[in-house]
């Protein structure tokens, strides 16, 4: 199965745009007639045929549309500080797409130490991991935000806190299946007392990922895992 990523599509035809065109006919070396699958990143899937082979604007014609293809009765939101590593933020990207995300937001920390992101890098390692385990929906990446700002939003469902302390629930006891959640992951020197205590006092729950203390990423990963795992998806 082939998946391609292009956003606005509608009628009967699909022209890819030049990168798209050129990795399905010059490095796939696909052909007139092969059958491929298209997403828009919305939910959206494509059955398509090849009707022109133009490596720089390959046309599709639709053969069967699939609409909220593969999609879960949950939404997972987690909030993540920037790494003082950039690649360690797009590895953490990369894999909980595959394992199943909703939504990113990087948030600024007291102790967050890399104070910006690269949000065009970061929307391209998104979609290359989409289209790699075959998804359909395209995780939101937010702005980067201030951790006390992000908090005082409205987020749908529950709210936990993974930090390092004693005053916890493990995530397998705080979270129940089928539930919209928001998890906050901290940075390498955790979050402040003072983040702790502002993120409960609004309703976030102090949760734990288990004894091994752990790198923002691995943390960030583990939580995606236990949210996907404890919904059997």
């Amino acid at each position: 199965m082939h998946l391609f990523y292009q956003t606005h599509i509608s009628g009967k035809t699909i022209c890819l745009e030049e990168n798209e065109s050129k990795h399905c006919i010059r490095v796939l070396r696909l052909k007139l007639n092969d059958e491929v699958w298209v997403t828009d990143g919305t939910g959206m899937m494509y059955k398509a045929q090849i009707s022109d082979d133009n490596p720089k604007a390959c046309i599709l014609t639709i053969h069967e549309t699939i609409k909220k293809y593969g999609e879960r009765p949950y939404k997972l939101h987690i909030a993540i500080s920037p790494l003082q590593n950039a690649d360690r933020l797009e590895w953490f990207l990369e894999k909980a797409t595959e394992a199943g995300i909703d939504e990113i937001t990087p948030i600024l920390c007291e102790h967050t130490e890399k104070k910006h992101i690269n949000p065009e890098r970061l929307q391209k390692v998104l979609i290359a991991a989409m289209k790699q385990s075959l998804k359909a929906k395209l995780p939101t990446l937010n702005k980067l935000i201030k951790f006390s700002d992000f908090v005082k939003q409205s987020h749908s469902g529950i709210k936990g806190i993974a930090y390092c302390h004693d005053k916890r629930i493990h995530i397998s006891e705080w979270y129940k299946p089928n539930t919209d959640c928001t998890i906050l992951i901290g940075p390498e020197g955790d979050f402040s007392e003072s983040e702790i205590e502002l993120a409960e006092k609004i309703g976030y729950t102090g949760i734990s990922l288990g004894n091994s203390r752990l790198r923002t990423e691995t943390a960030a990963l583990s939580a995606c895992i236990a949210v996907n795992l404890l919904n059997k998806s």
